[in-house]
């Protein structure tokens, strides 16, 4: 008379993963406790090497044999179950083989590591089958007895944004606090279906600070200017940003940039994009090279110009308390290569309290005191900045950018 060993479930099972069920193969004829009968036990066995062949459609058949036999034991029904969901799974068969492990679950024979396992399996078997309640159904199962099981967890969530649940998929992810790449792309996805603007910015966030691409800092940037009630003069510190981030290719927004850069009193910045224009190619070319030299040529001149008058314009500014314009002097001088001094007129300017857009020179202090090598201090100064216009925003860029270059 063929016997089993039941403790021998739990080494198959390990087999087993989220897309597939491996075959229950090697069941032995050492005695057990419970005997099973020859004619159940034999048809079994014959399954068992027919499967470890390949052959499982015929392992398959060979059981009907044990399904005639009468008045079979709760332990060879069990057995029988088990190595027809085994077989049935790695056939394909994917309703025989949840028929079977689900008939094996509700035996009450399985210890809980085992339980788990065929589980498991019954969550592989219906995500196989494409039936996503019932394995949404075993994994949360699976996921109650072990909360730690990741593996699981990504399932999950994968399967919920696959059958359409978008909103269980988003409370998974953010309950997880999505960090991967993929699972951070998905939640961005879902919260755009969803309409949820400020919650996709805010995972674009962590996109662009994580895995710093082009992609996300392009879309970041887009969205801060179409904000509503972004102001006309953070154009110009967008801008720098996108030159920091090699953004910055047309001619066109060379000399924008340029131009702007002017406008705001900063000559010697001005003049280092255009050098940078000339220097990838986008500028001194084509029908408008004679636009390009004028524009080199205007920020050489207001460049000689203001070193010839600095400090009489910083007497002025300091005269008339024009903090606005210590700001841009501050500014301008930094560019330059004059940090200290410049920055020390940034700082008067914010003491003095009568800037017109308060928090944009705040934005425009941290961003001088990062490019005059003072990272920290730029750092602590971009957290403090405020507004509704885009500063914040801004500045939040600015240090995600300094702590994850691109």
């Amino acid at each position: 008379m063929s016997k089993f060993r039941l403790a021998h479930l739990g080494l198959v099972m390990a087999a087993i993963g989220f897309t597939a069920a491996a075959p229950m193969v090697g069941l032995s004829s050492v005695a057990y406790a419970q005997s099973v009968r020859a004619e159940v036990g034999k048809p079994l066995q014959e399954a068992q090497k027919l499967a470890a062949s390949g052959k499982n459609k015929e392992a398959l058949a060979k059981l009907k044999e044990a399904d005639a036999v009468g008045n079979k034991s709760e332990l060879e029904k069990f057995q029988l179950e088990y190595t027809r969901g085994s077989i049935a799974a790695a056939a394909g068969e994917n309703e025989t083989a949840a028929r079977a492990f689900e008939s094996v679950l509700a035996s009450g024979k399985l210890n809980a590591n085992q339980q788990s396992k065929i589980t498991e399996a019954l969550a592989s078997i219906y995500l196989r089958a494409r039936d996503y309640p019932k394995a949404i159904t075993y994994i949360q199962k699976v996921l109650k007895d072990n909360p730690g099981n990741s593996q699981m967890r990504e399932q999950l969530i994968q399967t919920y944004y696959q059958s359409g649940k978008l909103a269980e998929a988003a409370k998974e992810l953010q309950a997880g606090g999505a960090k991967s790449e993929g699972n951070l792309q998905m939640l961005a996805n879902i919260q755009l279906k969803q309409n949820d603007k400020a919650g996709y910015v805010q995972t674009l966030e962590k996109l662009a600070a994580s895995y710093p691409k082009a992609s996300y800092w392009a879309d970041l940037l887009n969205r801060v200017v179409g904000k509503p009630g972004f102001s006309g003069s953070l154009n110009l510190d967008v801008l720098r940003l996108k030159l920091a981030l090699k953004q910055i290719a047309k001619p066109a927004e060379f000399m924008e940039m340029g131009q702007l850069a002017l406008q705001a009193g900063n000559p010697a910045e001005a003049l280092k994009i255009v050098e940078e224009g000339y220097k990838k190619g986008a500028l001194g070319t084509g029908a408008d090279a004679g636009r390009h030299q004028r524009l080199k040529d205007l920020a050489l001149k207001t460049q000689a110009d203001l070193q010839k008058n600095a400090a009489a314009q910083e007497a002025n500014f300091r005269k008339e308390k024009d903090a606005d314009g210590l700001a841009n002097l501050g500014f301008a001088l930094v560019s330059e290569g004059k940090g200290e001094a410049g920055l020390k007129l940034i700082e008067e300017a914010i003491k003095l309290g009568s800037a017109r857009r308060p928090e944009e020179v705040k934005l425009h202090y941290g961003i001088a005191q990062y490019n005059a090598g003072k990272k920290a201090a730029a750092l602590s100064t971009l957290k403090t900045v405020k507004g509704t216009a885009g500063e914040p925003e801004l500045a939040r860029y600015w240090s995600m950018l300094i702590n994850h270059p691109i």
